[in-house]
């Protein structure tokens, strides 16, 4: 039996990804530079990130500054929070793109929200009061 271990995705500047992903509360959990790739690869996640748990790789190809095509399959991320109107607010006033405010999923009664990274890739918050 396997295990899902993280998702990559790539970011025309690394610091300013970092920055965004920090307003959700996670952070760099390793690093590793591949000069001879002529990349950086930075696993970030949540403090007391526990074995086997996902994890979001950031990788940087060096002079790769004009950003990536995300493609039509890619959907979203999605991130569990324990206010989904808090963090969409901690998102905003520190810069980043509210693209769905808070409140129920169509048809449903989570409560959800999406914001996007600094290269556009779609993060869905989702309301999980336990995490409190």
């Amino acid at each position: 039996m396997g295990t899902y271990l993280h998702t990559m995705i790539r970011t025309k500047n690394l610091e300013a990804s970092l920055a965004f992903y920090k307003l959700l509360g996670m952070h760099e959990l390793r690093r590793r530079d591949v000069p001879e790739g002529k990349y950086t690869l930075v696993f970030i996640g949540f403090a007391g990130n526990a074995e086997g748990q996902a994890e979001v790789e950031l990788t940087y190809n060096w002079g790769e500054d004009v950003g990536y095509d995300i493609g039509t399959g890619f959907g979203h991320l999605a991130i569990g929070v324990p206010d989904v109107a808090a963090a969409v607010e901690t998102v905003r006033v520190g810069g980043g793109k509210v693209t769905r405010e808070a409140g129920p999923v169509k048809f449903g009664t989570s409560v959800i929200a999406f914001v996007e990274d600094p290269d556009g890739y779609k993060i869905e918050l989702i309301q999980k009061p336990e995490l409190a």
